[in-house]
């Protein structure tokens, strides 16, 4: 048999046979040929002491990503934060009573060109561990260490328990946030009940009850509703934090907080000198609150050039060279106009 991959393929005596009818039949098959992905290994020893081996290698269909879930209280400002790590073996064999470490951070690889792979379903076990994952620092990575031996089946996806915190101080925030294109031209309506997003974020400090490096992977939010049960409220994927920086999610969009923005003048203040234009231009965003509480809204402005704000109805501040924030405090059931004047310069 020369081939048997894409129809069989036979050679015989003075002949080589494709296309055959019916069903061939082996009465047995070579002692080397196995059933499933076998690794075979032929050593020398000299002496008589007994020596133990380790064989160490890199193979494919071993996979793992982290999973979160947080879970906000009632006012938004503190979460209780699960860490999962979801195992996945499609590499042709089971590991039993296996040592698992896991590698986080971004290690270069090279790409082999392999055909695509054959989708597998996938069974699914969770194995909450009773302790979180141990971490080290390796070189510029973090090592995660699984305290005990754990059993993982062939085709099986599998979850252990990476990290829990309770009570994680937490910020939400509603944003608006806006382009730079109008700066520089005329334009009259810029858009009418724009979305608002709503983001949420922690700090990975001790103090905050946290202070581990995090794998990247998916943070997905609940919050209870009034009869108790936990309700989505989005998600997002985060990338490796390390200890001490700040976890930000966009949860999604706000249903009660919502926007109008119109630019009300425009002109253009000088052309050409020296390759310099000057524009001056006014704004007016109007927010609206149907919440019955008081909603503070982030407004951030992207404007382009060299430019300066010469009247506004609320003070701003400029966290980076291109971007003007304004934070407006919305009345519940009420609306707020933010209006404000700038000249650029490119």
């Amino acid at each position: 048999m020369l081939a048997a991959t894409e129809g069989v393929v036979l050679k015989m005596a003075d002949r080589i046979e494709t296309g055959l009818p019916g069903r061939i039949t082996f009465e047995n098959v070579p002692g080397n040929l196995r059933d499933r992905p076998t690794l075979v290994i032929e050593g020398t020893h000299h002496g008589h002491a007994a020596q133990a081996l380790e064989l160490s290698y890199l193979t494919g269909g071993l996979a793992w990503k982290a999973d979160y879930v947080a879970e906000l209280n009632d006012t938004d400002d503190e979460l209780d934060l699960s860490g999962w790590v979801t195992l996945t073996n499609t590499s042709g064999t089971r590991y039993v009573n296996a040592k698992l470490q896991l590698v986080a951070g971004d290690i270069n690889r090279v790409q082999q060109e392999f055909a695509a792979p054959v989708a597998m379903r996938a069974k699914m076990a969770a194995d909450s561990a009773a302790e979180p994952m141990r971490q080290e620092s390796l070189m510029e990575y973090h090592l995660y260490n699984l305290d005990r031996l754990t059993t993982i089946a062939e085709n099986q996806t599998k979850q252990v328990a990476l990290l829990n915190a309770s009570g994680v101080p937490a910020r939400k925030e509603l944003v608006l946030a806006g382009s730079d294109y109008y700066y520089a031209s005329g334009y009259g309506d810029l858009g009418q009940k724009l979305k608002v997003s709503v983001f949420m974020q922690f700090d990975n400090k001790e103090s905050a009850r946290l202070g581990i490096p995090l794998p990247k992977g998916i943070l997905r939010a609940y919050k209870r509703d009034k009869a108790g049960n936990a309700q989505f409220v989005g998600e997002d994927r985060i990338d490796h934090t390390p200890k001490n920086e700040i976890v930000r999610v966009k949860l999604g969009q706000s249903f009660d907080v919502t926007a109008d923005k119109k630019q009300t003048d425009f002109k253009q203040l000088s052309t050409g000198n020296n390759g310099i234009n000057r524009f001056e231009s006014a704004y007016e965003i109007t927010l609206k609150n149907a919440k019955k509480e008081m909603a503070t809204v982030t407004v951030q402005e992207p404007i382009p050039g060299d430019w300066k704000i010469i009247e506004e109805s609320h003070l701003h501040h400029k966290p980076a060279g291109n971007t003007a924030v304004w934070q407006v405090a919305v009345p519940a059931e009420s609306a707020v106009t933010l209006k404000y004047r700038v000249q650029v310069r490119f």
